[in-house]
């Protein structure tokens, strides 16, 4: 039986001072089958602890609906950590921001105007109850003092940045002691003085996040925590990249330099991230500081570990500095080679409005509603109604979250782009159908429009009159097999010839297959297609889009199957192409940040 405990200055296991030098991997954002492989590589670099967040909304998608498999595996993940003699620290939230869809809070939270997110609020507390006690039931029988790797559990996350209800912090304390959580608990806070104070309670102990000035980051963190180990818990050693930016580097040197500057004041630290991993599925956050910037579908966050689990120059350099405080393995990583190059062509396609009734269920109505207040969530929507304009007339909406293509009688007008402001269009003199297909791109994970709703927000006005009589389809996407008929068909028709010219026009799905003698990690090159989605074998690995900078979607080797394998895309706007192609190299740009 181990003990893991806070003695005057220090952490300290087993009756000896203990640095903590942690690594962030997200087990969420990892493939299962990589698991042991990133925690190894962890250990390799010369650190000892494996730092988690746990994600509310992706464990419990509706009330009530537990889901603990696959990816999501948190028991499994940390069975891995503990099999590699590494410790870990778990960040239940409930809020973790993480560049996370809706910072990990459940959309669902946000439909009741009762509940009062992140304070002390008894409908709040009540669903944050339930969930920590699921997710709690995990981990406290693997506490270091039950034999397992947990030595820190951590209470909220950065609430001085949002709030200062101690009531709340209280809840939650207790509630996490008493679903039997021995081990420390821990706050974190940028450090500040105001967030400090505000995002703790005196029997929390309390960390910062920081990624640069290590020695005046801890002599402010050491006025607000006198006493007791100081730890970074949130070293930033890259950043995280949206849509029609840059790819966001830092200098390798200069970060493993101030990383150098923390250990060499004594602070124990954990690198946000060591290992970023990927938003797979639909499941990446957004900014909005006026303007909304959607993030992409690799979180690779220039960390030492890139997306596809490969060393780069910051972990050799981490690794470097690392050795001047710990005794470091012999082995080190294999060096990475280039992966499987692999071609193919689309040689199905079938219009998404073909297909959509089989993807979900009509609501008919005179008001215009949400995605939210359809109990639908993520992902796609459509919107319809009917109209009769005689001469050219502006369409106006209050806005659009976050993405909405335009269609009079099925035949594409515009889009209209949230981060563009867009909210008007104008529309040719016509009678017929008018058809939004409306994309959540990513909710809001920092700031005051976290848990907004996603669709349409009226009223929906025609030359400044309502429109009514609308028609709402949430298009459901978890299972393939209502587009994969459609397809098989189209295919069937074609006898497996590629399709007919060069292109393919959206909104669509399209499909192919792939050969590979053997799995292995892949990259799909999106750089000649517009926007849009892709799955291979039924895994959904997200978002692409020709803005950039993302160029390949990362397809890991677990997904993969020896011989003929799957791909079925979903095309939005226009793909210039209908080859697939897996390149050897990921491609994001870079550029320092």
């Amino acid at each position: 039986m181990s003990t893991f405990e806070i003695v005057g200055d220090d952490f300290v296991l087993d009756g000896r001072p203990f640095r903590i030098l942690s690594g962030a991997i997200h087990y969420f954002r990892v493939h299962p089958d990589d698991w042991a492989d990133r925690i190894r590589k962890a250990r390799l670099m010369g650190l000892n602890t494996i730092e988690t967040y746990v994600p509310w909304n992706a464990h419990e998608p509706r009330p009530g609906e537990w889901d603990a498999s696959g990816r999501l595996d948190l028991d499994r993940f940390l069975r891995a950590v503990a099999a590699e003699g590494m410790r870990a620290i778990v960040r239940p939230g409930p809020y973790i921001c993480a560049e996370w869809d809706n910072g990990g809070l459940p959309a669902w939270l946000f439909t009741d105007p009762e509940v009062g997110i992140r304070r002390s609020e008894q409908k709040f507390l009540d669903a944050v109850g339930r969930y920590l006690d699921r997710v709690l039931a995990i981990v406290a029988p693997l506490q270091i003092t039950e034999g397992g790797p947990v030595i820190l559990v951590q209470v909220e996350n950065e609430y001085g940045a949002y709030g200062d209800d101690k009531d709340y912090l209280r809840a939650l304390t207790d509630r996490t002691i008493a679903a039997g959580i021995v081990v420390p608990l821990t706050t974190v806070d940028q450090p500040e003085d105001a967030m400090l104070d505000n995002g703790s309670l005196p029997d929390l102990h309390k960390t910062a996040s920081f990624g640069s000035r290590s020695l005046e980051r801890l002599a402010t963190l050491r006025r607000h925590q006198p006493t007791g180990p100081l730890m970074c818990s949130e070293f930033w050693d890259g950043w995280f990249d949206h849509w029609g930016a840059h790819h966001h580097t830092t200098p390798f040197d200069q970060t493993a330099a101030d990383l150098e500057a923390l250990l060499d004041a004594g602070a124990s630290v954990n690198l946000y991230m060591f290992h970023g991993g990927t938003n797979f599925g639909f499941t990446n956050g957004a900014n909005d500081k006026g303007v909304y910037q959607p993030l992409i579908t690799s979180y690779d966050y220039d960390a030492p570990l890139d997306e596809a689990g490969n060393p780069t120059a910051k972990y050799w350099a981490f690794r470097e500095v690392l050795g001047k405080f710990v005794e470091l393995p012999d082995e080190v990583p294999a060096a990475a080679s280039p992966a499987p190059v692999v071609e193919a062509e689309l040689t199905a396609s079938v219009p998404l409005l073909t297909v959509m009734d089989r993807l979900g269920e009509w609501t008919w109505t005179d008001e215009l509603p949400t995605m939210d207040a359809l109990d639908h969530y993520t992902g796609f929507a459509v919107y319809r109604t009917e109209i009769d304009v005689a001469e050219p007339a502006v369409l106006e909406l209050a806005e659009v979250r976050d993405r909405a293509h335009v269609l009079v009688n099925g035949a594409r007008i515009g889009t209209l782009d949230r981060d563009h402001h867009d909210r008007a269009i104008t529309l040719a003199p016509s009678r017929g159908t008018l058809t939004l297909l409306v994309e959540d791109q990513g909710r809001v994970d920092y700031g005051p429009r976290i848990g907004e709703p996603k669709g349409l927000i009226g009223p929906a006005l025609l030359n400044g009159e309502e429109l009514s009589r609308w028609g709402i389809l949430p298009i459901g996407l978890d299972s393939l097999e209502p587009v994969r008929a459609a397809l098989l068909a189209s295919a069937a028709a074609r006898d497996g010839a590629p399709l007919a010219g060069p292109a393919l026009a959206g909104p669509a799905f399209a499909s192919g297959t792939f050969s590979v003698d053997e799995p292995a990690a892949l990259y799909l090159d999106t750089s000649r297609w517009g926007k849009g989605v892709v799955w291979i074998n039924g895994f959904n690995l997200g978002r692409y889009w020709s803005r950039g900078p993302q160029r390949t979607l990362f397809l890991p080797a677990g997904v993969v199957r020896r011989g003929v394998n799957e791909i079925v895309v979903l095309e939005l706007d226009a793909a210039g192409t209908t080859e697939v192609r897996f390149v050897s190299e990921p491609s994001l740009g870079h550029t320092d940040f």
